[in-house]
């Protein structure tokens, strides 16, 4: 997909992966609705990239209610004219010892996780019908490797690889979807939370590059960690790796757990 002359939404812009793609693609001649929840920290990121070429659009909205996402296609839809490309970035994780039973808590990460960028995709597909476009969901590579402490972060973004593995038959051109599985990030989220950062590590500067170079080829998937990708190629063959992958994040959980 060519960027340049394309109308795009980022959600989760002001930090992160998102505030990161937001720098790299205000550099082409294009259109850009930045969206996050938090007002004063996209300001911050919008301000920060306003030399580019782009035209950005700073628009607040929470992704976790059905009227949230609806407000950010409206907006979009007036502002730019349409949606060519839409990037679901928004998302959280909780580091915890699942040990007590709570639903609202439960269902709040689902609905960010898992609802907003599922009805996002459909919304999309409604809105193009027989454009071509393109929808990006940030998932991560715990959708294919769950860890210790991430169980309920972990199932979220497996159920959104398997949404993408059978939605993709439905559409006309499957290449309609593109879903993006970091390792860990470096992002403010272990500063926040004390967690231990998974091994290996990324930085949001360099998953958003190879998210940028992913929509212009056109790509279904994108795995930024080339160790990730011998990791997962190793499991095939030898599952062991797997586990003890696992097991050392394991040790870690448990280190951390020790210390609350």
């Amino acid at each position: 997909m060519r960027i340049e002359h394309t109308r795009i939404v980022i959600t989760g812009a002001a930090s992160g992966i998102g505030r990161a793609l937001q720098q790299q693609l205000a550099r082409y001649p294009a259109q850009i609705v930045a969206v996050d929840r938090d007002e004063v920290q996209l300001r911050l990121a919008v301000d920060a990239i306003q030399s580019g070429a782009a035209t950005v659009h700073p628009f607040v909205s929470d992704v976790s209610t059905e009227e949230g996402v609806d407000e950010i296609f409206d907006y979009a839809v007036d502002a730019m004219g349409g949606i060519d490309l839409f990037i679901a970035n928004a998302g959280f994780a909780y580091y915890e010892n699942l040990a007590d039973a709570d639903w609202s808590r439960l269902e709040h990460l689902v609905k960010v996780n898992v609802l907003s960028p599922i009805y996002s995709a459909v919304k999309m597909r409604e809105l193009n019908r027989v454009r071509p476009y393109k929808m990006v969901i940030t998932a991560s590579a715990m959708s294919l490797l769950p860890l210790p402490g991430y169980a309920l972060y972990g199932a979220t973004k497996g159920m959104l690889h398997h949404f993408a593995q059978a939605y993709r038959y439905e559409l006309d051109d499957p290449r309609h979807l593109m879903l993006v599985y970091p390792i860990g990030t470096r992002t403010a989220f272990f500063d926040t939370s004390g967690a231990p950062i998974p091994w290996p590590t990324q930085t949001p500067e360099y998953v958003a590059n190879r998210i940028v170079r992913g929509i212009e080829r056109d790509k279904k998937a994108v795995y930024p960690s080339v160790t990730f990708q011998m990791l997962m190629l190793t499991g095939r063959f030898c599952p062991p790796a797997l586990r003890l992958w696992q097991y050392i994040e394991l040790r870690r959980f448990q280190r951390w757990r020790e210390a609350q």
